[in-house]
């Protein structure tokens, strides 16, 4: 869908940039990827929730966002959330 020409007109005519990684690189989207694991397995998959409508959805990406940007602990930050971690060496 986000390739197809539908999608990528619809998108130039609201002045929205699109930005693909190149085909059949992983490492382009590393991140985002890696994010996105986090949020399914801790955020959807650990808590067994089964959603079925828009809102609760987007309750629960918005809370893990907050979760993972506050409170979840990571090793490559010395042992800190990401915003302790911009704290501490700001």
């Amino acid at each position: 869908m986000y390739t197809s020409k539908q999608f990528q007109t619809y998108a130039k005519e609201k002045g929205i940039i699109t930005s693909m990684s190149r085909t059949g690189n992983c490492h382009d989207n590393a991140l985002i990827e890696s994010f996105h694991s986090h949020l399914k397995s801790e955020g959807f998959y650990a808590q067994n929730i089964k959603q079925s409508n828009n809102a609760s959805i987007i309750q629960t990406v918005d809370e893990y966002i907050h979760y993972y940007n506050n409170e979840r602990i990571q090793r490559k930050l010395a042992n800190m959330s990401p915003i302790a971690y911009r704290k501490h060496v700001a």
